[in-house]
């Protein structure tokens, strides 16, 4: 772990690799650090915004000390169910890049518990890690210019839902209904750093 002062007001922390990044934010989360304002999870590093008059080295010290498990602490509610057509286009590729049949592919996907790691690319758009490896595949070779809202896909590591019609270059297992982007809502975003999703095949 390495702790970089970021600006005036933040610090960044450097972390390993993804699995760390998730475990942090779970342990900031269960244990908040007084003079944190705000905890902003990547890939590989975690930003923390901190409140006016904050010590940055304390925070620091602090933040090096917290003890980092794999188990994410989730409060009341925090895991949600979406529902999915899984008629998308890039189904049958999918099944040929994991071995899998169609009907397998969907299995595989419905039955892995997915986790937020963080958010990125559009306003509510989560990066979504799972715990079945056979479902990782490659983005596509070419994006597309326009991929509906509500898309689920597949790229790396990571399922995603798209929030809005925007291009993507992400392998498309199906749609949802589920609204994941909502400024009427408290909070606008469904998918949180954090939250834990499920997937359900609908009609």
């Amino acid at each position: 772990m390495r702790v970089l002062k970021c600006a005036d007001t933040g610090i960044l922390v450097e972390v390993a690799d993804l699995d760390q990044v998730i475990a942090l934010g779970a342990a900031l989360e269960a244990d908040p650090l007084p003079g944190v304002a705000d905890v902003v999870p990547a890939a590989r590093t975690v930003l923390l915004r901190l409140e006016p008059g904050t010590d940055p080295a304390g925070v620091a010290a602090a933040v090096t000390g917290l003890p980092l498990t794999t188990e994410t602490h989730l409060r009341s509610g925090d895991t949600v169910t979406i529902g999915v057509h899984y008629d998308g286009e890039d189904l049958t590729d999918v099944a040929e890049l994991t071995g899998l049949s169609p009907r397998g592919v969907v299995r595989a996907h419905t039955a892995a518990t997915w986790t937020v790691a963080f958010c990125g690319f559009a306003p509510g758009f989560g990066y979504l890690v799972g715990d079945d490896p056979r479902l990782r595949v490659p983005r596509r070779g070419e994006a597309r210019t326009r991929v509906p809202r509500g898309s689920v896909a597949l790229a790396g590591e990571f399922t995603g839902v798209y929030p809005r019609s925007s291009p993507g270059g992400w392998q498309l297992l199906g749609r949802t209904d589920t609204v994941t982007w909502d400024l009427d809502r408290d909070p606008p975003g469904l998918l949180r750093p954090g939250v834990r999703v499920r997937f359900e095949e609908v009609a």
